[in-house]
């Protein structure tokens, strides 16, 4: 049997980094600076539980792509992937809570360098773990085609491809739009990690029996599902896994299901069990909804 040519540990996560701001809590005339998008957000915890990381993406070759490259840098995430774009800059959004902690974002992101990422086939080594969301997928549509092209190189090199649906509505001309993309990138999919409120609004799947009938169409090896009431399903051709996570005092949800995605993966990576990489996701998910803004403070 031939062993897959990929290279082992290593994982590459693809979509968009943002220049983040924060209403502070004391004064919403006051914000927080930093940088996160949904899969960067996931790469930067998968870094931080010590798998080796790159992110790829565009960036422009303003001052604040060159922060973006030094916080990578710093977060110990390769940039080798990372293609600059001359008269572009990142898009930025704002963020306001309520007193729960939900979110409510303001987007400034038309001119986004990443919304060309695909346009061009980019060339890298397969890794062992391929990460992408319906984020990226949205933003970076233009090149849809070549996208195909590397998640077909990736499944025949012996890449594993997990992908979180994380569907936003706004990003996309109307929902059978979004439909048609996501059912062209489905079945390239081995993880899959969908939350209930999102296949709610894109497919119609109301319930967790319904989101796990919809995605067993297109076999993935392991379905992560984020229900609302704070429960974990996970179900694979073994069996059905569920976990109930603690309820804390939210201040800001935002990363909630990045963090949780790279908990999960992060201990499925290292070979814990599936009940023990839910309890990991949760646990990280927890930590990161009790303050504010996507990413943890470095210790």
């Amino acid at each position: 049997m031939s062993r897959p040519n990929t290279s082992p540990g290593r994982v590459i996560c693809a979509g968009e980094v943002m220049v983040e701001l924060a209403a502070l809590q004391s004064d919403e005339k006051l914000y927080r600076q930093g940088f996160a998008g949904d899969t960067y957000n996931t790469a930067v915890y998968l870094a931080r539980a010590g798998l080796s990381v790159d992110y790829l993406t565009r960036l422009g070759e303003d001052s604040w792509s060159a922060a973006i490259l030094a916080q990578l840098a710093r977060e110990h995430i390769g940039t080798d992937l990372i293609v600059r774009v001359p008269d572009r800059h990142p898009g930025l959004y704002l963020i306001r809570n309520d007193s729960d902690g939900e979110r409510q974002f303001s987007y400034w992101r038309d001119h986004s360098p990443a919304r060309q990422l695909f346009d061009c086939p980019p060339n890298f080594e397969p890794p062992s773990l391929f990460y992408f969301s319906g984020i990226t997928l949205a933003v970076c549509r233009g090149g849809m085609e070549n996208l195909l092209d590397i998640l077909v190189r990736l499944r025949c090199n012996g890449c594993r491809i997990a992908f979180d649906p994380n569907y936003r509505p706004a990003l996309w001309q109307g929902r059978e739009q979004a439909q048609q993309h996501y059912r062209a990138v489905l079945p390239y999919c081995h993880i899959l990690l969908p939350t209930l409120e999102d296949e709610a609004a894109l497919w119609g799947c109301d319930s967790i029996d319904e989101c796990r009938e919809f995605y067993g169409d297109f076999a993935p090896d392991e379905l992560v599902i984020k229900a609302p009431s704070l429960t974990t399903h996970v179900f694979t051709r073994d069996g059905h896994w569920q976990r109930q996570a603690d309820k804390v005092q939210a201040v800001d949800t935002t990363g909630a299901g990045d963090s949780f995605n790279a908990g999960y993966l992060a201990a499925r990576h290292y070979g814990e069990s599936i009940d023990a990489a839910i309890a990991a996701a949760q646990t990280l998910s927890a930590s990161v909804v009790m303050q504010q803004g996507a990413i943890l403070p470095l210790a």
